[in-house]
């Protein structure tokens, strides 16, 4: 690892492009290293990989990556949670204007929105929506052309819901927080994708790509390296499938924000309030269409914010920690591109062995929010420091407000 200036360091050798990391001072584990080797070995990077500081070892690629293509695609590095991103939004609430205890606003706001997943995701799911609201098939009637025409040609995306997902969290690391800014004022925060039908299409594309590699007697050192080449089929049916996703993705965050704020507001928890300024919406798994060092080319962000210069984002951290509204700098090195939160420190196999219920209740004190044993892989300690995160990417973004939640509730 060569260290070039202070903001990043290179990875770099005769196998592929180089790999910049916006790293110092962040854990950066080998996994995760060899991960992004094998990824910069194919033959359409464009220029280098960056990596953002909250990397770690992910599915099929790693999170925390910023991989800009020319002539192909690879769909593991977008993943099966496509779209998945953040939504936060400043009410006009006073933090003096709380109620001591938020137990009321928790639950006010975990009857609104289905979260979580219950029998095997079947009918009795409380996770999915049995009749949905009219303005959730308002917006579904948006997106139902799109979805047959997708289906259409591949029935499998098909087997699964859709519908009932819309307006929904999730389970995960997927949640949704109330939190208070450095002038005490009350935020409404959100962290979720597009649930079941981009898992179905993420996983149908990796699948596809694989057979393709099959097909075409492509060896490669890591078969999640499949990739779809632009003027095939399966490349446009997973550019226009992935595009879907992205706007199912950023519809239901929209559905869920407006149905937290209006359950907020009728819970009698709270005084009457507005919304004080616009949402921030972005992904953070994408692909997007994008022009970087004289070239046209598709962008995948897994794990990453686009940060230009004025772009408004989120980087949250854990359900103890920090979490920043910030704008973007525009950094070209990184592609335009900031971190999307604290990125995972371990496994969640890793966190339940080794932290206990009394942990987790000590690093959540303050905040409402569940502390059982099945949110133990989602203790705060199961994540990297959000301040050494931040540190690493100062020239990547700054911070335009610091939140602290009071309230999460997860799936």
């Amino acid at each position: 690892m060569d260290r070039t200036n202070a903001n990043y360091e290179v990875m770099s050798d005769e196998a592929g492009r180089p790999i910049k990391t916006w790293t110092v001072g962040v854990p950066f584990e080998d996994e995760a290293k060899k991960q992004l080797r094998n990824l910069r070995g194919l033959p359409f990077i464009h220029k280098w990989i960056a990596a953002m500081p909250d990397v770690h070892r992910g599915y099929g690629a790693t999170v925390g990556s910023v991989v800009p293509t020319v002539g192909a695609v690879v769909p593991a590095a977008v993943g099966v949670d496509i779209g998945c991103g953040m939504i936060a939004v400043r009410t006009t609430l006073r933090a003096d204007q709380l109620p001591d205890s938020l137990r009321g606003v928790r639950s006010a706001i975990e009857a609104a929105v289905p979260h979580g997943r219950t029998d095997n995701g079947g009918r009795n799911d409380r996770g999915a929506w049995k009749d949905s609201p009219a303005t959730h098939t308002g917006a579904w009637a948006r997106l139902a052309e799109g979805y047959a025409r997708i289906v259409a040609k591949h029935p499998r995306i098909g087997r699964g819901p859709e519908l009932a997902h819309l307006g929904t969290l999730g389970t995960g690391n997927h949640f949704i927080e109330l939190c208070v800014d450095e002038s005490d004022g009350v935020w409404l925060m959100l962290h979720s994708g597009s649930r079941g039908v981009g898992n179905r299409i993420g996983s149908h594309f990796i699948e596809l790509a694989k057979q393709d590699m099959e097909r075409f007697f492509i060896r490669l050192p890591d078969a999640d390296l499949a990739y779809l080449p632009e003027g095939t089929e399966h490349f446009d049916d997973y550019v226009f499938a992935v595009s879907w996703a992205q706007d199912f993705a950023a519809m239901n965050r929209e559905l869920m924000l407006h149905s937290a704020v209006e359950a907020l507001k009728a819970s009698g928890e709270l005084p009457p309030f507005e919304l004080s300024e616009s949402a921030v919406n972005c992904h953070h798994n994408y692909i997007s269409r994008e022009h970087h060092f004289g070239k046209n080319c598709f962008v995948t962000r897994k794990g990453a914010v686009r940060a230009r210069e004025g772009d408004m984002g989120i980087i949250p951290g854990s359900m103890g920690a920090r979490s920043y509204i910030v704008r973007g700098k525009g950094n070209a090195d990184a592609f335009h591109s900031c971190s999307h939160g604290a990125g995972r420190a371990m496994s969640r196999e890793a966190a339940k062995k080794r932290f206990t219920l009394e942990d987790h209740e000590k690093a959540t004190a303050g905040v409402e929010c569940r502390k059982d044993v099945d949110v133990i892989d989602e203790t705060p300690a199961a994540y990297k420091s959000i301040d050494a995160v931040m540190a690493a990417q100062a020239d990547l973004v700054e911070v335009v407000h610091t939140l602290k939640q009071v309230v999460c509730v997860k799936g």
